[in-house]
C-alpha cells in the first residue's frame, strides 16, 4: 500500500508538471499554408550562444546553450515539449531522489548542450560511463529503460575531443562541503520482494563496481531472474590459478534464512573492500566468489505471501503447514533437490568395474526424458560454465552440515553411511562451517530433530541423515569438480523478522571461514613441452578414485587433507607424469604444483578404462533441445509482460501523446 500510495504522488506531481511542460505554444500546423506568410517557416539563423533559460537546467556549471541541440531540437519551445525533457524533469520523482541530479544534469548537458564561440561543446563520454555504471539499477528497479539520449557512446564524447565534465558544478559544490562520509556497512534485517532482492544486488554492484558485477544465470517458471553477484579483484574474468566458489541460497522456496544471509553478505563484502578490511580485501583479490541468493524466487513469493496472510500466535496449525510445505517446490511444484540426475546411482552400478573414477559422470539421455526445471537447467549449465572448486546451498529445518552422498548405497537403507572417495575431505570442509558458527558444533542440545540423530560434531553424511536421490550436491560431486555441501541453518524455515540479525551473527565468521577454505589442498598448471595449457588433463590422486580435470588455461584445484600424496597427471597424447608431495597441517593456502607433460602415441584403452559403458559423452548437454524450449517459454511470458505496462506508462502516454516506446526496457 505504501508502494501505492507513492506512486499516486508521484503521478499527481507529474501530471501538474505537465501542465507547466505542455503548456508551451504549439508550432505552427504545415497543413495551415493557406494562410500565407503567417505561416512561413523563419529563414535559418546561424546558430549563436544564449542565455539558458530551461527550469530544470538552471544549475549547469554554464550559462549559455545553443540551438540546434546534440538531438536536433531546433528551438528552446521544442525542447520543452520533447519526452526527454520532460524526463529529465520528474526523474527525481521516477527515481525517489537516487542518482540525482546527476541524471539530471547529464540530460541537460544534451538538451542545453554548452555554448562557446557560438559553437556546441560535448560533454565527456567518461562521465557518462560513469553515472550509467552506477545508476543503471534505478531504471532497471522502475522497469524503464536506459534513455536513449543518454547514450554514452552516440551523444558523448571522448577527452580527446575537447569535452567537458557536465558534473564539474556539482562535484565544485560537494569539495565545498563537509568532509565526504567515510563508507560504511548499513544492513537492513528484513526481508524482501524478490524486485527489492535484484535491486539490492544491482545497487551493491554499483556502488563497488571494482570489485563486483551482477548477471543472470536463467529465469524461473514465472519469468524471475535467477540472478547472481560475483565478487573477484577483476570481475567477468576467470584469472589464471584463481580457485571460484559458489553460495546458493532458496532452492526450497519456504526456506529462507539462506536467501537473507546471501543478502546480507553481498552487501558486507562490498562495504568491508571500501572500508579497507584486509581480510575482505584479500579474500576477495585472491577468489572469485559467485552468489545466487535465490534458486527459487518463484516458491520464496508463494510462501512469503501465506506467512504474512497467516501470521497468527493462536494459529499454529497454518503456520506449520506453511513452514514445511507451501513454497518448497517451485512453479510447477517441482522439488528442485529431487530434479538433478541422479548419477549417484550410476556410480554405486559402476563401482567395481576396473579403474572406474567417480567423476564428471555424463548425464544418462532417459534424464531429459522427464520433467526437467527451469531453474534446475539453468544451474546445471551455470555448474559446468565455471570451474569451481567449492560451494554451499543452503536450507532450513535443521542445524547441521550434510555432505554426499545424499542416495544411501543399498536401495533399502534410508539411514546408511554411504561415503564419497573423497569422505575425509568432506568432513573437513563441513567442520570448517559447523566448527565456525556460533552453535552449531556444540551437539544434540536445542536441535531440531526432525529427522532422528544427527550426531555430536555439527555434521552428517547425506544418507546417514536420510536417503534421497536427484540432489545437487552429489550432481556437483560427480558431475564435475565442485565439492559441495548442504548447510541446514536451524530449526525454523521462515523465522520471524526480528530473528534476522541473530541469524546473520551466528553465520557471518562461517560464510567467511567456508569461502577462504577453497584455497586448501593443491593448485596449478598442466602445460606441454613448449608451455602451453593443457584443457582437461586429468590430476588423479592414488588411493581417491575421484579425480579433476584442468580448465581452460591448464589450470587445476584440488581441495586435499594434511599429508602425503602421490599425484598423476596424464592427458590423450601425452605421457603421465607422478609427483609426491607433502601437505603439512594447518597450512593456510594452496600449494603449487605443476605438471609438464611430453607428447607421446596415444594409449588406446586409456580413455576407455575410464569411460562408463554407453552412457555417452561428458560433453553431450541437452541433447534434446530442452534450452530451446525453455527459450520460447522465456519469450512468450516476456511477450505476456510486454502486455502489462509499468505504473508510469499511462501518465507519458497521457502526457506526450504517443509515447516514445524507448521508455520500456523490453
Amino acid at each position: 500500500m505504501e508502494f501505492i500510495r507513492m506512486n499516486m504522488k508521484t503521478i499527481v506531481f507529474l501530471n501538474a508538471l505537465a501542465t507547466v511542460v505542455w503548456g508551451a505554444p504549439s508550432l505552427c500546423d504545415p497543413e495551415d499554408e493557406f494562410l500565407g506568410i503567417f505561416c512561413k517557416e523563419p529563414e535559418p539563423e546561424q546558430p549563436k550562444c544564449m542565455d539558458i533559460m530551461m527550469n530544470y537546467c538552471n544549475d549547469m556549471s554554464y550559462t549559455h546553450t545553443v540551438f540546434p541541440n546534440i538531438l536536433g531540437h531546433r528551438t528552446r519551445e521544442e525542447a520543452e515539449v520533447g519526452p526527454e525533457y520532460l524526463l529529465v524533469s520528474v526523474v527525481h520523482n521516477l527515481l525517489n531522489g537516487e542518482c540525482t541530479p546527476d541524471i539530471r544534469m547529464l540530460g541537460c548537458s544534451v538538451l542545453v548542450p554548452r555554448c562557446e564561440k557560438e559553437k556546441v561543446l560535448k560533454p565527456c563520454r567518461s562521465t557518462c560511463e560513469a553515472v550509467r555504471k552506477n545508476c543503471y539499477h534505478a531504471f532497471e528497479g522502475i522497469e524503464m529503460a536506459w534513455p536513449y539520449f543518454l547514450d554514452c557512446d552516440r551523444f558523448f564524447v571522448s577527452d580527446q575531443e575537447g569535452c567537458y565534465d557536465p558534473l564539474e558544478g556539482l562535484r565544485a559544490k560537494q569539495e565545498e562541503g563537509n568532509t565526504p562520509e567515510k563508507p560504511h556497512t548499513v544492513i537492513q534485517f528484513s526481508y524482501q520482494s524478490n524486485a527489492q532482492m535484484n535491486s539490492i544486488l544491482k545497487k551493491t554492484a554499483a556502488r563497488c563496481p571494482e570489485i563486483a558485477m551482477t548477471y543472470s544465470i536463467g529465469r524461473s517458471v514465472e519469468g524471475k531472474d535467477l540472478l547472481v553477484i560475483e565478487f573477484s579483484n577483476n570481475p567477468g574474468v576467470h584469472e589464471l590459478l584463481e580457485p571460484e566458489m559458489k553460495y546458493i541460497g532458496n532452492m526450497h522456496g519456504n526456506e529462507v534464512l539462506g536467501r537473507q544471509l546471501l543478502i546480507y553478505l553481498a552487501q558486507y563484502l562490498c562495504s568491508e573492500y571500501l572500508l579497507g578490511n584486509r581480510r575482505i580485501q584479500t579474500l576477495i583479490n585472491t577468489t572469485r566468489i559467485h552468489i545466487l541468493p535465490s534458486m527459487n524466487p518463484d516458491g520464496y513469493e508463494l510462501a512469503a505471501a501465506e506467512v504474512h496472510d497467516t501470521i497468527d500466535p493462536e494459529n499454529e496449525e497454518a503456520q506449520n503447514y506453511n513452514s514445511w510445505t507451501l513454497g518448497r517446490g517451485n512453479a510447477q511444484n517441482i522439488d528442485l533437490n529431487r530434479n538433478f540426475p541422479d548419477l549417484t546411482t550410476i556410480v554405486y552400478s559402476r563401482r567395481r568395474h576396473r579403474r572406474f573414477r567417480s567423476n564428471h559422470i555424463p548425464i544418462p539421455d532417459a534424464y531429459w526424458f522427464g520433467k526437467v526445471a527451469p531453474e534446475t537447467y539453468a544451474v546445471m549449465k551455470w555448474i559446468r560454465s565455471f570451474p569451481f572448486v567449492l560451494s554451499a546451498n543452503f536450507h532450513g529445518g535443521e542445524l547441521l552440515v550434510s555432505y554426499p552422498y545424499d542416495l544411501s548405497k543399498h536401495p533399502l537403507e534410508q539411514k546408511m553411511f554411504s561415503p564419497t572417495p573423497d569422505e575425509q575431505v568432506f568432513k573437513q570442509i563441513a567442520r570448517t562451517y559447523a566448527d565456525a558458527h556460533a552453535t552449531m558444533s556444540e551437539g544434540n542440545s536445542g536441535r531440531c530433530e526432525n529427522f532422528g540423530s544427527i550426531g555430536q560434531d555439527g555434521i552428517i553424511n547425506g544418507a546417514r541423515w536420510y536417503s534421497f536421490a536427484g540432489g545437487m550436491q552429489d550432481f556437483n560431486y560427480l558431475h564435475t569438480n565442485c565439492f559441495e555441501v548442504t548447510v541446514e541453518l536451524g530449526c525454523d524455515k521462515f523465522p520471524a523478522e526480528e530473528e534476522l540479525y541473530t541469524g546473520w551473527k551466528d553465520n557471518k565468521e562461517a560464510l567467511l571461514t567456508f569461502m577462504e577454505s577453497v584455497h586448501r589442498g593443491i593448485k596449478g598448471i598442466v602445460k606441454d613441452a613448449d608451455g602451453n595449457g593443457i584443457k582437461g588433463a586429468r590430476i588423479s590422486v592414488r588411493g581417491i578414485r575421484h579425480d579433476i580435470t584442468t580448465a581452460e588455461n591448464g589450470d587445476y584445484w584440488r581441495l586435499l587433507t594434511a599429508g602425503i600424496h602421490i599425484l598423476t597427471a596424464s592427458a590423450p597424447g601425452y605421457t603421465r607424469a607422478m609427483k609426491k608431495i607433502h601437505l603439512p597441517a594447518r597450512m593456510q593456502k594452496a600449494g603449487r604444483v605443476d605438471f609438464v607433460l611430453q607428447k607421446a602415441v596415444v594409449e588406446p584403452d586409456m580413455e576407455e578404462d575410464y569411460r562408463i559403458p554407453s552412457m555417452g559423452t561428458y560433453e553431450d548437454f541437452d541433447p534434446y533441445n530442452q534450452f530451446e524450449r525453455y527459450t520460447i517459454s522465456e519469450q512468450n511470458q516476456n511477450r505476456e509482460e510486454g502486455q502489462e505496462k509499468p505504473w508510469w506508462w499511462s501518465y507519458f502516454s497521457h502526457a506526450h501523446g504517443s509515447a516514445p516506446t524507448w521508455l520500456l526496457r523490453n
